[in-house]
Formats: C-alpha cells, sequence, structure tokens
C-alpha cells in the first residue's frame, strides 16, 4: 500500500473516532456506488451528516482542506443523494461536512471538523 494511502485510511480512522467522541454515530465508512466515494456517513440527532475526510502530513502543498473544490463538493451533493436513495434515511435532514486532519509524522494529529461546507 502506497504511503498517502496509508495516511488517508489512517485519517479517515482518526475522523471516525473523533466524530463518535463528538456525539456523532457513524453509520457507514467508505460507502461507494458508481459515482464515487463517501468517506464517512453518520447521524448527528435528526441530521444524516456526509463527511468528506481529507489528511495531509504538512501543509507543503496547502491545508487539506483546499483540497476540496467546486467540483468536489457538487460531487459529494450528488453522492449524498444517491446514498439517501438506497436508504432512505429516517433522518429527514442532510449536511455535507468536512474533516481535515494534519498529521505530521511522529506528532500527535490535528482535527478540524468543519459543519455544512455548502
Amino acid at each position: 500500500m502506497k504511503a498517502k494511502d496509508v495516511l488517508g485510511r489512517r485519517g479517515e480512522s482518526l475522523a471516525a473516532e473523533y466524530l463518535a467522541g463528538e456525539g456523532l454515530r457513524v453509520l457507514e465508512r467508505n460507502w461507494r456506488c458508481v459515482e464515487g466515494e463517501i468517506d464517512i456517513v453518520a447521524l448527528e440527532g435528526d441530521v444524516t451528516v456526509f463527511v468528506e475526510v481529507k489528511t495531509r502530513s504538512s501543509v507543503a502543498f496547502g491545508h487539506p482542506l483546499e483540497a476540496i473544490t467546486v467540483a468536489k463538493m457538487a460531487r459529494l451533493r450528488r453522492l449524498a443523494g444517491c446514498w439517501c436513495a438506497v436508504h432512505e434515511p429516517s433522518a429527514r435532514k442532510i449536511r455535507i461536512d468536512a474533516v481535515a486532519i494534519l498529521a505530521p509524522y511522529g506528532q500527535s494529529p490535528a482535527i478540524e471538523h468543519v459543519r455544512d461546507i455548502f
């Protein structure tokens, strides 16, 4: 497995643990369909939350959140619609969040959760 893939998986695990610690219930991780993949689907009260996780080991190539482009946000909206069509969630509201993880090697990671990125 490539180092960036290992870092990405670690970031997703850290994000899922962080969200659970903040009171969200993680429903799925790495949900896939023909449109792409949703990193984390969670439930917070009556809101289904779709979470994009971006992890970097440094800011040499920019902050992790800078990787979420307008095109990526549009794809996240389509993916959220696909997930809802398949699962018919009981929650009537949806939200798309982002979690940025800055995880320098040998140091504790910094986690930033941005709610409702749209």
